[in-house]
């Protein structure tokens, strides 16, 4: 089902072409406990599905990103890259939370008539794959072929993996973890209190927080990235002035995630993120890792800061059926995305 963003019921900063809706028919509980009394989800496809359903790819995007695949992850997905869709069946959903059309803090709270806001209550990792596995039923998929993701969408696929181990027959997760670390969540912190000292954040507007944004995003890019890349490309060859390129290079980072982005969105994310942990309420995350028995590829970046290749070792060590390979960067965690054709070598290797 294909149709215009409903502007009455949520407002989407940026204009997303093909975006698909799916409007669930009943309420949706968190593993809070409280109750969605409506939840939307949106979402893309690309390609068709083959005679035989086994060429479905399920891809789970990372923090900020959106449901068009295609366009934020290219050289790993499109036209004659690794996962085609002239070849694949590939879905993207739109996290819960987020701002992209799926419902999230901007999205309309049918209870009091007006945005969410910063009411809008605590989600998981957990809760977000739940939605996602709502899609996968609507749309009829019986098994995902391949279920693949890094960072934030790594956590998600781990997260498929364990809740609903029947439904995938393999998995590649990229800068991943176990559960979020100390580390992790100190630095979502620091930008949690970059949005509160803004004090329009607390203004219940799609504009609420914009300056906090700015700099929880500047905050962010200094863990995304590494010393070598910043200095390879943000050095200034005239050291007599006041307006650095490293500056002027972490501001237009915060604009332009200003003009994507709604700050109240962004710090619930971050609020999921310190949430994700394999082994709450369940056993140890080792004993829980042994018990994922699906082939996975766990693929690390040798320069990543913010979850470091160690994490993803310790992934290795413990899920019984993993592949581990580590790309060389100069671009620390952000190298998921910029090194695709690497990583697409790597995933190709592995499917055969």
């Amino acid at each position: 089902m294909k149709r215009e963003v409903r502007k009455e019921n949520y407002s989407i900063p940026i204009e997303i072409e093909n975006l698909q809706f799916y409007d669930y028919p009943n309420s949706f509980e968190l593993e809070s406990g409280e109750i969605l009394e409506e939840l939307t989800i949106a979402y893309h496809t690309f390609g068709e599905i083959n005679a035989a359903k086994d060429n479905i790819i399920w891809v789970c995007h990372a923090l900020t990103a959106n449901s068009d695949v295609l366009d934020w992850w290219p050289g790993l997905f499109g036209t004659g890259h690794t996962f085609d869709p002239q070849k694949h069946f590939i879905v993207c959903a739109n996290i819960l939370g987020s701002c992209y059309g799926t419902t999230g803090a901007r999205s309309i709270n049918p209870k009091t008539g007006v945005a969410y806001g910063l009411d809008f209550p605590a989600t998981t990792i957990r809760d977000i794959v739940s939605v996602h596995d709502l899609l996968r039923a609507h749309l009829g998929i019986e098994q995902i072929t391949l279920c693949i993701g890094g960072s934030c969408g790594g956590h998600q696929v781990l997260e498929y993996g364990v809740l609903f181990p029947a439904r995938i027959q393999r998995m590649v997760a990229l800068v991943t973890s176990a559960r979020e670390s100390a580390w992790s969540i100190a630095i979502h912190e620091g930008q949690r209190m970059s949005l509160e000292a803004d004090p329009s954040f607390y203004e219940n507007t799609d504009k609420a927080g914009i300056k906090g944004l700015r700099a929880a995003r500047g905050n962010a890019l200094l863990n995304y990235r590494t010393l070598v890349s910043y200095n390879a490309s943000q050095t200034d060859t005239d050291a007599r002035k006041d307006d650095f390129r490293a500056s002027s290079y972490i501001r237009y980072q915060g604009l332009k995630l200003e003009k994507r982005f709604y700050a109240h969105c962004y710090y619930r994310l971050l609020k999921t993120l310190d949430t994700h942990h394999l082994g709450r309420d369940r056993a140890s995350i080792e004993e829980v890792l042994r018990n994922l028995k699906i082939p996975i590829l766990v693929l690390a970046v040798d320069t990543d800061q913010l979850i470091p290749s160690e994490e993803q070792l310790f992934l290795a060590r413990h899920l019984p059926m993993s592949t581990y390979k580590i790309i060389q960067s100069d671009f620390g965690h952000d190298g998921f995305l910029i090194e695709a054709e690497k990583i697409g070598e790597v995933i190709k290797e592995w499917l055969e």
